[in-house]
């Protein structure tokens, strides 16, 4: 049997099916990485000053100048088909919430969770970022940042209760463009007969632990899959 009808077979026999999903998904629609846009304590970091003003030119331009994955909009598809009860992700840049999927856990925080650097007021939703310039609170003034920056990247405890709750119930885990499971945030709560599959051109910390292993794209897989599933992908 080849691996695709294989995963087909995996989701068709499937209760409760959760997605981990890291940069590999995002990259497949053009998007960028925490590395690529050096996202991180000694670059950014959530300080105030210049490092404020590079965020949007240096990032947010770069965030919304592509769209959800072929593979994105495939995982909304197989949550709508009642398949997938959620998304484990420590992507910040809200694709999955683009593309329509409604159970996302952003276990490091998002675009989505913002707030002012100066009085602490919030401004949820990736909308904001859509703007020429740097967005200001209407209260006080001050800078707004993302969650990542904020917090120095740090966890968003709502999102790794969700996690947590998905992985205890998840019968199928769909490994998708991630090379590990993030400490053991949530991975310490699966269920221990969960199938795992891991779709990843590359090797990962999942390699051993994986029941199939697929050796490809994201984007490349959910399109063989959905043909090969017809209607119901």
């Amino acid at each position: 049997m080849d691996k695709i009808q294989q995963l087909a077979d995996y989701i068709d026999q499937c209760h409760a099916a959760v997605a981990i999903t890291g940069a590999g998904i995002s990259v497949a629609g053009g998007g960028v990485t925490y590395g690529q846009m050096r996202l991180s304590r000694r670059g950014l970091g959530g300080r105030r000053g210049s490092d404020e003003s590079s965020f949007l030119p240096t990032y947010l331009e770069t965030m919304f100048s592509y769209e959800p994955s072929f593979a994105h909009y495939a995982l909304r598809d197989l949550e709508a088909e009642g398949k997938l009860i959620g998304i484990i992700t420590t992507n910040v840049d809200c694709m999955h919430t683009i593309a329509g999927s409604k159970n996302v856990a952003e276990i490091q925080g998002s675009l989505q969770v913002n707030c002012c650097s100066q009085c602490g007021r919030h401004y949820d939703g990736y909308e904001i970022w859509k703007q020429e310039e740097l967005p200001r609170c209407t209260a006080c003034g001050g800078s707004i940042l993302p969650w990542p920056l904020y917090s120095h990247i740090g966890l968003w405890d709502d999102d790794v209760k969700k996690a947590r709750a998905w992985m205890a119930k998840a019968d199928l885990i769909l490994t998708i463009g991630t090379r590990g499971n993030y400490g053991d945030v949530y991975w310490g709560y699966r269920r221990r007969d969960a199938v795992i599959v891991q779709i990843n051109p590359g090797h990962t910390g999942f390699d051993q632990v994986a029941n199939l292993n697929i050796r490809e794209g994201s984007d490349d897989v959910f399109r063989k899959l959905q043909e090969r599933r017809g209607g119901n992908g």
